[in-house]
C-alpha cells in the first residue's frame, strides 16, 4: 500500500505532544482560503512512498528519538485515510500515539458512513477538526489556527491534555538544508512569517493549514 506525500520529518516538538515524527500527505479535496500550505493541494505534487518503507522510518526514529508518536497533517489526510489507517495501525502495535489533522469535521466524518474515514479515526488517538477559517485566525491554542477547530480526544492517550492546552505554546521550527533550503514547520501569526522571511529568498516550505 502507498501513500503520496508532501514531506516527512522525523523530529519534531512543534506539531502535537511531545516529540514526534510528522508526515505532510500530498493532495487536498478541501482547499481552505487563507491555507499556509497550498502547494499541498495538489495530487500530482509530492512523491509516492510506500507505507512499509515509511513505517520502518518512523520506527527508527522511534529508536533514535525516542518519539511518543506522530502527526498526520495535510494536504487532507482523510483524502487517503486507508493507507494512513494502515500504517497506523502498524505503529500502535508498536506503542506510538496518533495524531490527526483534518479540514472535515469530526461530525462529517462519521456521518459519511465510510470505511475508510471510520478506520482512520479508530487509530487517531487525537484529532483535530475543521476547515481553516481566515475570518477567525485564532492562535491562542496549541497547533491550531483558527477558533472553529476543536480538539477531539478519541482515546485516554491524551485525555490529561483536555483541561490544560492553554497552558502549551506554539513552536516555530526552522531548519536550513545544506543546499540553503529553508524548511518551516509550526504555527505563527502571518505577519511573524512575513517578518521572517521578508529578506529570505525562499518562502516557507512546510506550514500547517
Amino acid at each position: 500500500m502507498k501513500l503520496r506525500i508532501h514531506r516527512f520529518l522525523p523530529l519534531t516538538k512543534a506539531e502535537g505532544p511531545g516529540k514526534r515524527a510528522c508526515l505532510w500527505v500530498q493532495g487536498c479535496s478541501i482547499h481552505c482560503k487563507g491555507c499556509g500550505v497550498p502547494w499541498t493541494w495538489s495530487e500530482m505534487g509530492g512523491k509516492v512512498i510506500d507505507i512499509q518503507d515509511l513505517y520502518e522510518e518512523i520506527i527508527l526514529s522511534k529508536e533514535e528519538n525516542n518519539i511518543e508518536g506522530i502527526t498526520f497533517l495535510g494536504g487532507e489526510p482523510f483524502d487517503q485515510a486507508s493507507s494512513l489507517a494502515e500504517l497506523a495501525r502498524k505503529l500502535k502495535r508498536s506503542g506510538l500515539s496518533i495524531m490527526t489533522f483534518s479540514g472535515y469535521t469530526y461530525e462529517t466524518l462519521q456521518d459519511a458512513n465510510r470505511d475508510d474515514w471510520s478506520k482512520l479515526l479508530e487509530v487517531t488517538d487525537l484529532l483535530i477538526d475543521g476547515p481553516f477559517v481566515k475570518g477567525k485566525l485564532d492562535l491562542s491554542r496549541p497547533w491550531v489556527g483558527s477558533s472553529n477547530q476543536n480538539y477531539r480526544f478519541l482515546s485516554d492517550r491524551y485525555i490529561h491534555l483536555k483541561n490544560t492546552l492553554l497552558n502549551i505554546p506554539n513552536k516555530l521550527e526552522i531548519r536550513i538544508e545544506p543546499s540553503g533550503k529553508v524548511l518551516v514547520n509550526g504555527m505563527a501569526a502571518p505577519d511573524t512569517l512575513h517578518e521572517l522571511f521578508k529578506n529570505i529568498g525562499s518562502g516557507p516550505s512546510s506550514l500547517k493549514k
